[in-house]
């Protein structure tokens, strides 16, 4: 009996096998028409499956989504990243730019005053007690740098050297309130120069005071004024500034102009050193003088001569 039994098991997955390989045989065979099994087969799976997809698509589309919206944040922390560092990037290349423009004037100046022996310094202190009055720059003694030289930016002229050491100079400025630092200078004009002294500034117009002009000469506004060189400190036609109004002294002997001033104190950085053949008139010595100061009528005298 049992042999009987495991025979009859036999028999019947043998039947069934041959079943299964009939109907894949006739399932996979090219019909155009179904059967009535394989319709109701097909259709019932296709609805299940339609049934699925949705809710399956819209949690797809869900995550999808989330997911696009994560990457969209990234994306735009990267870009405001990128946004912050190109105006960093945009703000140094505008502060090099300026500086390339002020060495390239620098550099211009030096052409003009190739004669003087220029030397190239920058501003490293300010004494906000003295923001007005004195700058150190970092060139000193070992650089050639002596007292009493000029001091300009590209546009101007500033001041001069007082104090000197090894690596650093003191400069004056020309707002100093010092009564003996005087520079002798000139007003162009178109036929005759006009000779006086820079002798101190007025605080409340910020501008210098040209004093001791013959008060025949005639001045008028907008005309420059340089150094003269009479000194024997300060190279002649350093650009100082524009005449902006005259009058006369408290005396009424002589007139007196206000200068704004070329150069713009209140931005110093690069500055140029200006180193005169000779930095002291015969029979003076520079280290025992204040002031840029020689008597303009000398000037007259030796245009007669």
């Amino acid at each position: 009996m049992p042999q009987f039994f495991t025979n009859k098991k036999l028999i019947v997955l043998l039947v069934g096998i041959i079943f299964l390989v009939a109907i894949i045989s006739f399932s996979l065979s090219n019909r155009s028409n179904p059967t009535m099994p394989e319709r109701i087969i097909k259709d019932g799976v296709g609805f299940v499956q339609n049934l699925a997809s949705k809710p399956v698509a819209t949690v797809t589309s869900l995550f999808e989504d989330l997911d696009s919206l994560l990457a969209t944040y990234d994306e735009n922390k990267r870009l405001k990243a990128q946004l912050s560092d190109f105006a960093v990037t945009k703000a140094e290349l505008a502060e090099v730019k300026t500086e390339n423009e002020r060495l390239a004037a620098l550099i211009d100046k030096e052409d003009s005053l190739i004669k003087y022996d220029p030397i190239n310094a920058t501003v490293i202190a300010r004494n906000p007690d003295q923001w007005e009055e004195k700058v150190i720059v970092n060139k000193g003694t070992k650089h050639g740098v002596e007292k009493n030289m000029a001091v300009m930016t590209a546009d101007g002229l500033i001041g001069k050297v007082t104090v000197v050491t090894s690596h650093t100079a003191e400069v004056e400025l020309l707002f100093s309130n010092n009564p003996n630092y005087r520079i002798s200078s000139k007003i162009k004009g178109d036929k005759k120069d006009v000779f006086g002294l820079i002798e101190g500034y007025d605080e409340e117009r910020g501008e210098l005071l040209m004093k001791r002009i013959d008060s025949s000469l005639k001045v008028e506004k907008d005309q420059t004024v340089v150094s003269s060189g009479l000194g024997g400190i300060f190279p002649q036609g350093l650009l100082i500034g524009k005449v902006t109004e005259v009058s006369t002294d408290d005396y009424g002997l002589t007139k007196m102009a206000y200068i704004k001033p070329a150069a713009d104190f209140a931005l110093l950085d690069q500055v140029v050193i200006v180193k005169r053949e000779t930095t002291a008139i015969d029979g003076v010595d520079g280290d025992n003088t204040n002031q840029d100061l020689t008597n303009p009528s000398e000037e007259s005298e030796s245009d007669a001569k």
